[in-house]
């Protein structure tokens, strides 16, 4: 058999009889891009760097490009470990948690928002839970029952990332201060008021994307205790 023929044997094997995907490393891989991405948004929040923020955008779509990638090897596999769904929503989770990071970033460059404490604190408990993440999917293969700990750290740096925002909203809308403004004589003092508002708004959006960031790693939480569940 010559070398034209056994390419077009190895191209008809691999198109009917593809080979075995690890899908435990491809998960892996997914969470290492989202801790790496994650590590220098939460550097973004505390030194507010230009740099750092197109580092984050950058990562962001480096994830993108891998998601794609894996879903196409999902598409292209006929047999998968874990099941297929799981995948699906493994991959898009953790995606998705980049995808919230760059909108922040965005939107504070565009709505001239400077990172206060309680996004800072925010960050700083996405990365918690992104890291709880990925110790969890890594010892999906070998000792999955060890992966539902980290399940649980996760869900717990969501938490805490509600309870900062919930805080941080609540503060943020604090009416007294508004109704003394406004309360005040001259029209320098509603415009003031005004002002205040608007920026109550563009801080509270941003507080937004990040509980969002946190409710996917929620998701990706519960898709690692779901697989844990059926493979342990």
């Amino acid at each position: 058999m010559n070398g034209q023929q056994k390419t077009f044997v190895s191209r008809t094997i691999d198109r009917f009889f593809p080979r075995t995907i690890d899908f435990f490393g491809l998960l892996d891989a997914q969470c290492e891009i989202v801790v790496e991405a994650v590590t220098v948004f939460d550097r973004f929040m505390n030194e507010h760097s230009a740099e750092l923020g197109e580092m984050v955008l950058h990562l962001e779509h480096v994830g993108d490009d891998l998601k794609h990638r894996h879903m196409d090897q999902l598409n292209r596999t006929f047999a998968t470990p874990i099941d297929r769904e799981d995948i699906v929503r493994a991959i898009v989770s953790l995606d998705d948690i980049l995808g919230y990071a760059k909108t922040t970033v965005r939107e504070m460059e565009i709505l001239e928002v400077e990172p206060d404490l309680p996004m800072q604190q925010m960050a700083a408990r996405i990365l918690e839970g992104s890291v709880s993440l990925q110790q969890g999917y890594r010892k999906l293969k070998k000792h999955p029952l060890k992966a539902e700990p980290h399940a649980r750290q996760a869900h717990k740096a969501e938490r805490k990332v509600e309870k900062i925002y919930r805080a941080a909203v609540s503060q943020l809308f604090d009416d007294k201060r508004l109704i003394e403004s406004i309360q005040s004589s001259g029209d320098q003092a509603i415009a003031a008021a005004i002002t205040e508002v608007v920026k109550m708004l563009r801080r509270r959006e941003l507080y937004r994307h990040l509980s969002n960031a946190a409710d996917r790693i929620e998701i990706a939480a519960e898709v690692l205790h779901d697989i844990v569940v059926k493979i342990a």
